[in-house]
């Protein structure tokens, strides 16, 4: 017996009010609604309030959809409009709790490795496209509808479909490659259909039915979604009637100050101060520890164009110039030609967060978050010559040359140069440097005396010396521990030649 349309149940639904096929309905789409509502926000209970809210829209909206309408891409639609609303108003974070949620309880298949950094995109990425094309995605990887299908679908014939499905796939393409996602459009589409749909909770149907169908109470948070969502879907009509109204005026030929203020009024000014903390490779003071670093990028808008530079503060390097910056409202790309390195990133909902990726020639891909910050770590600035001359009154200030005995059999010490500059507050400045290439590495350094220990930690955290100061002052006798390890160390006072 050939299935029921879905806009066939939906009219006997509104016509007679018919629980049975609103419930077909429910059964046929709700992993589809489910999985877009669950992208978004990474909980099964929202996600269920989500899909909730829109089945009730559906049965409101029953009278006024069209036959034509492709319910499967309309409901997505809906979806993820309620979901988008959903976040808006409850939370700021779920962006971070959705990824790492998703790499723990989705399928587990061939794409698996590319589908976690696909999943936080997709829906956005959706959301670009036109309707015919999400509608035709929609049908073929989603509700894997066969391209025959899909064309009956959209009123078109089977090679038609095919390559508006091909066309959709390809822009998905570009906007992922954008955002630092490089990946063929069949292998987007292999991920896509083989992981955008997951099983809803089997308790939601009922609940659905129960509340969408019946018309029973509803919760309150429920009910302030589909208003919500409803009045966007408003304004998204109105939205699409002035968008048409001034592509008339333009071809026209009047001015374009329309669509430049709206344009500016949808794209948050990302202009200002940056951080993110950097784990670094190698071991901390204890084995367990790991070095760290803090890196802050300065974003500034020059006649409506931004540019960006970078610190990397625990370790010494200032204002390196990031090229090519571009920003589009949402994604945001720059470049490092001289370190081979890319910059691409995301910027979040309400403008205060980018999770970004750093690729390195050579280099595994550095995955950042970068947070808006009013409070900057201040740039430890090199030490001058003059900064750290010797003087008598000053125990420790001046030029140290040293050596950190490697207690790996065979391996030969690791020379290290300090120099350190101390007020008559007792406060210090120092700067680390391994001389193998001339001061190729400087690490900002802490140094602390009360009299009788001195330590000796470079800020990034790249272990620590521990010792004591000769009686003639010449000489620091300790040891250096890294990864849990003391060993042997000694630093004399030399003369600092540049």
């Amino acid at each position: 017996m050939p299935e029921i349309d879905d806009m066939e149940l939906l009219a006997q639904y509104a016509r007679e009010g018919s629980e049975e096929a609103f419930a077909t309905l429910v059964k046929r789409h709700v992993n589809l609604v489910y999985s877009v509502a669950w992208r978004q926000v990474g909980n099964d209970g929202q996600a269920g309030e989500i899909t909730q809210a829109v089945f009730i829209l559906l049965a409101r909206k029953a009278k006024d959809l069209s036959s034509r309408t492709v319910l499967s891409g309309w409901l997505y639609h809906a979806a993820r409009l309620t979901a988008a609303n959903f976040i808006r108003h409850e939370t700021r974070r779920i962006h971070r709790e959705q990824e790492a949620y998703m790499q723990s309880t989705l399928h587990q298949g061939t794409s698996e490795a590319d589908w976690p950094e696909l999943s936080p995109m997709l829906d956005e990425a959706m959301g670009n496209l036109g309707k015919t094309d999400r509608d035709a995605l929609v049908l073929r990887y989603f509700d894997n509808k066969s391209l025959k299908e899909v064309g009956q679908k959209l009123g078109m014939e089977e090679r038609a479909a095919q390559k508006r499905v091909m066309r959709g796939v390809e822009k998905l393409r570009k906007f992922f490659s954008r955002r630092g996602v490089v990946l063929s459009a069949a292998a987007i589409a292999t991920v896509v259909s083989a992981n955008s749909v997951q099983a809803a909770p089997a308790t939601l149907t009922v609940s659905i039915c129960a509340t969408a169908a019946k018309g029973s109470a509803a919760a309150a948070s429920t009910l302030t979604l589909v208003n919500g969502v409803l009045k966007l879907m408003a304004w998204t009509k109105v939205k699409t009637a002035i968008v048409t109204g001034v592509a008339l005026l333009l071809a026209a030929g009047t001015t374009t100050i329309v669509v430049k203020s709206v344009q500016a009024a949808r794209q948050p000014d990302i202009q200002g101060i940056w951080i993110a903390t950097n784990d670094l490779s190698g071991w901390g003071i204890e084995k367990d520890q790991s070095p760290k670093t803090r890196l802050v990028m300065k974003i500034t808008k020059i006649d409506g164009r931004y540019h960006a530079s970078g610190e990397n503060i625990d370790q010494g390097n200032r204002a390196t110039n990031i090229a090519n910056f571009q920003y589009d409202g949402s994604a945001i790309h720059g470049e490092i030609p001289e370190e081979g390195s890319a910059f691409d990133g995301i910027l979040n909902s309400d403008g205060t967060r980018v999770s970004a990726t750093i690729k390195q020639r050579g280099a595994p891909n550095l995955h950042l978050t970068f947070n808006r910050t009013t409070n900057p770590p201040q740039f430890p600035e090199p030490l001058a010559d003059d900064d750290f001359a010797p003087r008598a009154d000053l125990k420790l200030q001046g030029y140290w040359d040293g050596n950190i005995q490697n207690i790996s059999r065979g391996k030969p010490p690791v020379h290290i140069n300090i120099k350190i500059a101390e007020t008559a507050d007792g406060t210090f400045r120092a700067d680390l440097y391994d001389p193998s290439p001339k001061e190729s590495v400087r690490q900002p350094t802490e140094v602390t005396y009360d009299g009788h220990t001195v330590k000796i930690m470079p800020m990034a955290g790249y272990g620590m010396f521990e010792g004591t100061l000769s009686t003639d002052g010449r000489e620091l006798n300790g040891q250096w521990t890294q990864g849990g390890i003391p060993m042997p160390a000694k630093l004399t006072r030399a003369i600092y030649r540049p």
